[in-house]
């Protein structure tokens, strides 16, 4: 189903929400309505953001990376929106390894016989007998393959392989020759460094070859430190490869490379600052398309909810964060965390996380902040688990079904997390699929991938679900108002603990100097 795009998504259901038992607080009478500021945010305003991500992508090679100009060009216009709703902007540079497959590799066996492997493509939409590793150098290179220490049979348990780890394993390597390495016990980044360090001119990594182990290898080098062409095969293919007297051809074509990008980070002009909300979401893509649901759909909601909020005066302080280099590791969101003293970590209060808010196939997810869904990830800092009820609770009240989901560490509430800093938010899904539990919850198709473009060159503004989007919006602009409002946020008020040890210290102290 779609929603007409002029539709407010506070309305009567933001209205109950703040008026919920399990809200943290209350604003006082003098504040403004919360309940009027969250109607004010339309899903029409978001979708303007998101047909703005979709024309910078398009005129820029289909693509919003991080390191690119498409990148560039979202971050200025963020930036840019946020100026004009009166906050504060700090543009955060860092630098990070960028990597892209330009072309499509090649992996063929020239001796004994002809045989041309299936490649996986750079936009991953299949999975073929090889796959170019991240991070691997270019080159187009044929010459005689060299087994590395390979353990055929595989070992009784996963890494029981040692292949590659250690320079002695490359004693009478042939400089020139391509390494065939197995999967195990060492990084592939060590593996291919040994190679290259040897004088290999190319390294092919198979897998180790033990029950779920079996299939074409798909990792990362970690950062652009080999120059030569690395590629991951399947086991098979390694056994095939393995064969005395095989010759191979190996081609890639890849930028590996460090480069600077930013995060774009908001303050509000209000609030007090020892008590921030923070909201983030991550505005790059993957290099293989423009990432209008990953994660065009959160950045442009609480960019929206942004300029609505920022020349309201509000009890706490307001701070958007807009992440680069997620998709590479949550690079942005680690080293902005990384980047604060003690002090200023000590001031975030909480942390509200939206990646992926508007999948075709979705499910309403509400990250799992006391593990009450016990799927196996460990609860959120004291405090996720109010956010998570304020979530419930919302949902709850506008009769609309949800279902957890684990904090997992796969998008940039782990930096957060790991800091001890309560965290929540929503997710409608990416590759995983869809339940029969599920379908009867949200509609959809049970089966299929929430997102079916996820990581592709169709995630583009036709991949938006307008329902999913509008009833994440006003589940993220109800919970940002009360948050803003709040007199007692989630989590415990080490702040105010101190204080009240200062001043009892100070007290003790007057009253030692009094009886002297």
């Amino acid at each position: 189903m779609r929603i007409a795009l002029g539709t407010r998504v506070g309305a009567a259901t933001a209205a109950a929400a703040l008026m919920l038992p399990l809200v943290p607080a209350s604003p006082a009478s003098a504040d403004p309505d919360p309940a009027q500021i969250a109607q004010s945010v339309a899903v029409s305003g978001i979708k303007k953001h998101l047909q703005k991500l979709q024309e910078i992508a398009n005129a820029n090679g289909g693509t919003r990376a991080a390191g690119t100009p498409g990148f560039d060009a979202s971050r200025d216009y963020v930036a840019s929106q946020l100026k004009k709703a009166g906050y504060a902007v700090t543009v955060q540079p860092f630098q990070f390894p960028y990597f892209r497959e330009n072309s499509t590799a090649v992996l063929q066996r020239t001796a004994p016989s002809p045989k041309t492997y299936a490649p996986t493509p750079p936009d991953g939409s299949s999975v073929g007998d090889f796959a170019t590793m991240t991070y691997s150098g270019s080159g187009d290179v044929t010459a005689s393959v060299q087994n590395v220490d390979l353990m055929l049979p595989p070992g009784p348990t996963p890494s029981s392989s040692t292949s590659g780890c250690e320079a002695a394993d490359f004693a009478g390597f042939t400089p020139g020759g391509i390494a065939l390495l197995q999967r195990g016990t060492c990084t592939f980044q060590v593996k291919a460094e040994n190679a290259q360090a040897a004088g290999a001119s190319g390294a092919i990594i198979m897998n180790e070859g033990q029950p779920g182990r079996t299939d074409t290898l798909q990792g990362t080098l970690g950062e652009p430190t080999v120059h030569i062409p690395v590629v991951g095969v399947s086991f098979a293919v390694g056994q095939e490869l393995s064969t005395a007297g095989t010759a191979v051809r190996v081609k890639t074509d890849t930028t590996s490379e460090i480069r600077t990008t930013q995060n774009v980070i908001a303050d509000s002009k209000w609030g007090d600052p020892a008590k921030v909300v923070q909201l983030g979401a991550h505005l790059d893509s993957v290099p293989a398309g423009p990432g209008i649901n990953d994660n065009g759909s959160g950045s442009a909601t609480i960019l929206e909810i942004a300029s609505k909020l920022g020349r309201i005066p509000t009890r706490n302080k307001l701070r958007f964060s807009f992440w680069s280099a997620e998709e590479l590791g949550l690079l942005g969101s680690e080293h902005y965390v990384a980047s604060l003293s003690p002090a200023d970590l000590a001031k975030i209060r909480l942390y509200l996380n939206f990646d992926m808010v508007a999948s075709p196939n979705y499910a309403l997810k509400i990250y799992d902040g006391d593990d009450s869904d016990a799927v196996g990830s460990p609860a959120g800092p004291p405090g996720s688990d109010e956010i998570e009820k304020l979530f419930e609770k919302y949902f709850d009240t506008i009769r609309q079904g949800h279902v957890g989901t684990d904090f997992d560490g796969r998008s940039d509430y782990g930096p957060f997390i790991a800091a001890g800093i309560p965290a929540g938010g929503l997710f409608t899904g990416a590759e995983g699929v869809k339940t029969p539990e599920e379908q009867a919850l949200f509609g959809g198709t049970a089966g299929q991938a929430y997102d079916s473009c996820y990581h592709q060159a169709c995630d583009t503004i036709a991949n938006i679900n307008d329902k999913a989007l509008l009833l994440n919006a006003g589940a993220i602009a109800t919970a940002t108002v009360v948050y803003a409002f709040s007199r007692d946020l989630p989590g415990p008020d080490t702040r105010t603990t101190a204080r009240t040890a200062a001043a009892r210290s100070a007290q003790t102290g007057l009253r030692g100097r009094a009886a002297e």
